[in-house]
């Protein structure tokens, strides 16, 4: 017969029926005995009981939190002697991980709490990247891309390194803006940064257009959570008639809802005004004070953003460095150059991005 379920750990369903093994498959396990490992991602599922510990500890829920410890050291137990499998993992553990498994092992409630204010809680105590459309996805196979890949950006790449290490240090850090060109890096500096700074806990948010419009679930669900959020919008560009740019200024501006102060909002943009506007949105001159006033409010979104930092468009010089850099070349032969030259002008023109594919199929 199993043992007794903890009450506020939530545990598969299949582990209590005819055949726990399947349970196993549904989650892509480290290498070793698959049981605890199963067992630790249970610990960081308990959401309500995360959040619960995260604020505090009264003496009847640590008494709760530690026979729920015991019941499943007993449930391990009873799975590792009725269905001894031996390494069915994929992959090697995270630190998260190996901290869940020693609480499982040999902790109490208040290593439970100290394995929440250090990793937090799932799904961002094992995954580094996430979109949001409504609802939190995460980014199973994040782009590895580093800041390595950006040519002649240095200046622009310093101005935001400093910025996200303020925020990361907890002190005060600007919402910001990447301006430029389409293929001048500017997508690729934001994933750099999950790249560089995931080990210190940063987690990126990709917000998708669908989910400007849930903006304040998303902060709520991010409050209070160890880890520090960038909020990251592409290509932001909006019609003077969608309402997605007044969350966006809820967030910059200051709003009923509270901003934490873990998240910090960072976005691209090709347009330097950012609300597209046609002559038809533009107020008669007879039209009273207050539509002009409603304009002059959608123009100047991209100045709340604190921080705004340039991308310059490529000129031939700076495209022919990029491509001997992603070539991994001093200097381009005088048939590469002439190659790379033609790949350019045929429609694709000077720019990061085409230095790079230009790269990839001379490689």
């Amino acid at each position: 017969m199993p043992p007794s379920k903890p009450r506020l750990i939530p545990l598969p369903e299949e582990l209590f029926g005819e055949d726990p093994i399947p349970a196993l498959l549904k989650s892509p396990l480290p290498h070793g005995e698959p049981w605890g490992w199963l067992l630790a991602h249970s610990l960081f599922k308990a959401r309500h009981l995360a959040r619960r510990l995260l604020r505090s500890s009264p003496a009847g829920l640590v008494r709760i939190v530690e026979e729920d410890l015991q019941r499943l050291r007993e449930v391990r137990l009873w799975l590792r002697e009725q269905y001894a499998l031996s390494d069915l993992g994929c992959r090697e553990a995270t630190a998260s991980e190996w901290a869940a498994l020693e609480v499982i092992e040999h902790g109490n409630a208040s290593s439970l709490t100290a394995l929440y204010r250090q990793h937090g809680l799932a799904p961002f105590s094992c995954n580094t990247a996430f979109t949001w459309n409504g609802e939190l996805e995460p980014v199973t196979h994040p782009d590895p891309v580093d800041f390595d890949e950006l040519v002649g950006y240095e200046p622009q790449v310093k101005a935001l390194l400093r910025n996200v290490e303020r925020f990361l240090s907890g002190k005060p850090a600007l919402p910001t803006l990447l301006y430029g060109a389409r293929g001048t890096g500017k997508s690729t500096a934001v994933k750099a940064l999950r790249t560089r700074f995931a080990d210190r806990g940063l987690r990126l948010v990709e917000v998708l257009p669908e989910g400007l419009s849930s903006l304040p679930r998303l902060l709520e669900e991010l409050h209070g959570l160890p880890q520090r959020f960038l909020l990251y919008v592409d290509d932001l560009a909006y019609d003077a008639a969608d309402p997605g740019w007044r969350k966006l200024k809820g967030i910059l501006d200051g709003a009923v809802w509270a901003t934490p102060s873990n998240t910090l909002l960072i976005a691209t943009s090709n347009r330097k005004n950012i609300i597209r506007e046609g002559w038809s949105d533009r107020p008669d001159p007879t039209t009273e004070p207050g539509a002009w006033d409603s304009l002059q409010e959608k123009l100047a979104l991209a100045d709340r953003f604190g921080l705004h930092i340039t991308f310059p468009p490529f000129d031939q010089k700076l495209y022919l460095k990029a491509v001997a850099h992603h070539l991994g070349r001093e200097k381009l032969d005088g048939g590469t150059r002439a190659a790379a030259l033609r790949f350019a002008m045929n429609g694709h023109g000077f720019s990061g991005r085409t230095a790079k594919q230009f790269a990839d199929i001379s490689s």
